[in-house]
């Protein structure tokens, strides 16, 4: 649908959507988390709140997943960027997909993209060829300071596709990333009102993850705050799930795992080791909420809050890479030259109440905050949406709001239809939203959801286990019915053929993407 269809006062909405990266469903305040946001606190008051919308338990995917509104095997990143030499794992978007950006683009839209692409970026690949007429990316993640050195230190920074230096005087530096993206977003968001056009902004921040760094002053406000240790805070984060109405007090919590030490057992060095790598982290979330906060304030100021629906959520599950340990390497770690992973005894805390981590299928790698904020059309509400909700959703929805049409073809290719169906009837309560079932895939770890039922696999040669959200979603109790099993993993088989996760690729390269 062209631009000038809507004249010269173009009242449709704006769209926001902030995502971060590797932080768990209970990391910020609204999902239960110590860490104070109060930024996000006023966005959910100020909208609503999902507990049950879920990402694809891994970066690369999540992305492709959310830019286009098909399962991430359809739009070719079924693993990370490595091209493995088939459909559903060319390593970069494929050509028979399209962008929110690009039909948004065409209906009339500004279109700009800040942080993290992570979904191919070779000549052909970069945000301005799929659509984004401003973008300030680079091309994985991993940088969080403009002076950062170290494994990430020589990513690279691109403009509208062109190199910059991270140093660059117009990006004041020294920065920290979740400002500049935010700072950065908001100068493109003046460049739409300029032209007289709404506006799509994705902003995918980098933080929390890896290498985990924040700046002093902000670390330190929580350094001494972990030394109560895994153990009693996730029963604590648990209990303000519980009293949200997050969580059903029924379902049992997922046990600290056997190889997890119990907090009580470590020493003191260790405690205080572990307390400054969780102390860095919880730094990353308060400035992720300091930028929703300076966010907020930059639409308000430019008259742009009122008509701009936000969603804020995470592309997976929180990060049990390296292990028990973590790392904690550096003179000063949580600095630009250090390198610290939190490792999967806090990841663990991450998930509260869920099983498994970012990779896995389990609630743990897959399920992820989602609030949404719009004041002219959503009503704050006190309860959560529960409607299970995927990645797929956003491309419809914003087609819905955009009032733009998803094309049949895009450079002469036929385009795959979009997978989801628009959230606008659960966030305003007018219309309907339809039962589907909702699938999933990544290095074998596998999922169907239908209804409350859930098949999921821990690797292509795991075990299939049923679980009944409704009354265990922490899937505690596998339901023994082969029936059941057979036909949900025969539906999953059918719908794995069709969408380009089957036939893998001959030999799947585990060269690992470092930048991941």
């Amino acid at each position: 649908m062209a631009a000038e269809s809507f004249g010269d006062e173009d009242d449709r909405p704006n769209v926001v959507v902030m995502m971060v990266d590797d932080m768990g469903l209970s990391d910020i305040g609204p999902y239960g988390s110590e860490i104070p946001t109060p930024n996000l606190d006023a966005l959910a008051a100020g909208g609503v709140r999902f507990s049950q919308f879920y990402n694809t338990g891994r970066c690369c995917p999540t992305r492709a997943s959310l830019l286009t509104g098909l399962y991430s095997h359809q739009a070719g990143v079924g693993w990370m960027t490595t091209d493995q030499g088939t459909p559903g794992y060319l390593g970069r978007l494929s050509d028979d997909c399209v962008t929110i950006a690009e039909v948004l683009q065409q209906a009339g839209y500004f279109t700009a993209m800040t942080g993290k692409w992570h979904v191919g970026h070779d000549e052909g690949g970069m945000p301005k060829d799929r659509g984004f007429d401003r973008s300030l990316n680079l091309p994985a993640g991993g940088v969080h300071f403009s002076n950062q050195t170290g494994s990430k230190g020589n990513t690279k920074l691109f403009l509208d596709g062109e190199e910059v230096a991270k140093d660059d005087p117009m990006f004041a530096p020294p920065w920290y990333g979740t400002d500049l993206w935010v700072r950065q977003g908001l100068k493109f968001v003046d460049e739409a009102s300029q032209k007289g056009k709404p506006f799509f902004w994705y902003c995918a921040h980098i933080a929390p993850h890896f290498p985990c760094m924040a700046p002093e002053s902000t670390i330190a406000k929580y350094r001494g705050k972990y030394m109560k240790g895994w153990d009693q805070m996730r029963i604590e984060r648990h209990a303000r799930q519980i009293e949200s109405g997050l969580i059903d007090p029924s379902w049992e919590m997922e046990p600290r795992p056997d190889v997890i030490p119990a907090w009580d057992s470590l020493s003191h060095e260790q405690k205080v080791r572990y307390d400054d790598m969780m102390a860095i982290y919880a730094a990353m979330i308060e400035e992720i909420d300091n930028s929703v906060g300076k966010l907020v304030a930059g639409l308000k100021s430019k008259g742009q809050l009122e008509n701009t629906l936000i969603l804020f959520l995470s592309d997976n599950g929180g990060n049990a890479e390296a292990g028990i340990s973590g790392r904690y390497d550096g003179d000063h770690p949580g600095d630009p030259h250090s390198n610290v992973f939190i490792g999967q005894c806090w990841a663990h805390l991450n998930n509260t109440p869920f099983r498994k981590y970012k990779h896995f299928n389990h609630e743990g790698g897959i399920a992820t905050p989602l609030i949404a904020h719009w004041p002219d059309r959503i009503s704050p509400k006190s309860d959560w949406i529960k409607t299970p909700t995927h990645l797929i959703d956003l491309m419809a929805t914003c087609v819905d709001i955009g009032k733009a049409e998803y094309p049949e073809q895009h450079g002469g290719v036929a385009v795959t239809p979009m997978q989801g169906q628009s959230l606008l009837p659960l966030l305003n309560g007018e219309g309907e939203f339809s039962d589907r079932p909702l699938y999933w895939e990544h290095e074998g770890n596998a999922a169907v959801r239908i209804g409350d039922m859930k098949l999921v696999r821990e690797g292509g040669n795991g075990k299939w286990e049923l679980f009944d959200l409704a009354k265990d979603r922490t899937e505690q109790n596998p339901i023994d019915d082969p029936k059941l099993k057979q036909a949900m993993m025969q539906q999953w088989t059918r719908w794995a053929k069709s969408a380009d996760v089957l036939p893998k690729p001959d030999t799947l390269k585990k060269k690992r993407n470092k930048k991941s």
